[in-house]
């Protein structure tokens, strides 16, 4: 008979069965439930495509969803949030490069990190519950405190769409803004992925300006 650890460890079937452990420096996909308060963590990932990884803590695993316009503190901010499978506990301290012909090839680095519980704010076991049933419910309101992330949010499950595709949605509190709000302008100039980006970077196609037309005489 499956015991909790057991039906946890299944729920990582699928962050197991993508990954190569002997060619990627990953976590390998294990459960490991904290005693303390929950976490979350944001990863800025340059793979095919830039984009933010947001985590949160949940049964021994990180929850997790790839919001391509990176988290806003502005409220009129809907960020389309995909939801795609769970990770491991300890994916909450990765930062590196996923070699070339592996899942997910390219850059990560944290980009935020801190704790977190319910709206209310309640006692760890309350707030697991609350959770939970925000989750199931496909509405899961929660209270970040990161260094950059503060405050309340949302995650809103569009309904008729695809099942994976929720919206990120930063509350109206002390801690939002009202002005435009990119999580791009929020990076160290000189983080691993900006690193490349700048080396990268394609030369500005040169303007050709067409001189007079010849007539013909």
């Amino acid at each position: 008979m499956l015991n909790e650890k057991n039906l946890l460890n299944m729920a990582l079937t699928l962050y197991n069965k993508k990954r190569n452990f002997k060619e990627t420096s990953e976590p390998a996909g294990k459960v490991n439930k904290t005693a303390s308060k929950l976490i979350f963590v944001v990863q800025r990932h340059k793979a095919s495509r830039l984009h933010y990884d947001f985590r949160l803590e949940l049964d021994g695993v990180l929850k997790s969803w790839a919001v391509p316009k990176g988290p806003s503190l502005n409220p009129k901010d809907k960020r389309l949030a995909m939801m795609v499978e769970d990770h491991p506990y300890d994916y909450k301290d990765f930062a590196g490069t996923i070699p070339e012909g592996n899942y997910g090839a390219g850059i990560v680095e944290i980009w935020d990190k801190g704790t977190y519980t319910d709206i209310e704010n309640s006692e760890n076991d309350k707030a697991v519950k609350n959770l939970r049933a925000g989750l199931k419910a496909g509405n899961l309101k929660f209270q970040l405190f990161g260094k950059k992330l503060k405050g309340e949010f949302a995650l809103v499950k569009l309904k008729g769409n695809e099942d994976n595709s929720w919206l990120l949605i930063k509350h109206n509190d002390d801690y939002a803004v009202a002005t435009d709000y990119s999580s791009e302008d929020d990076t160290p100039k000189n983080s691993p992925i900006n690193k490349w980006l700048d080396e990268n970077k394609k030369p500005a196609k040169k303007k050709t300006s067409a001189g007079p037309k010849q007539v013909k005489k």
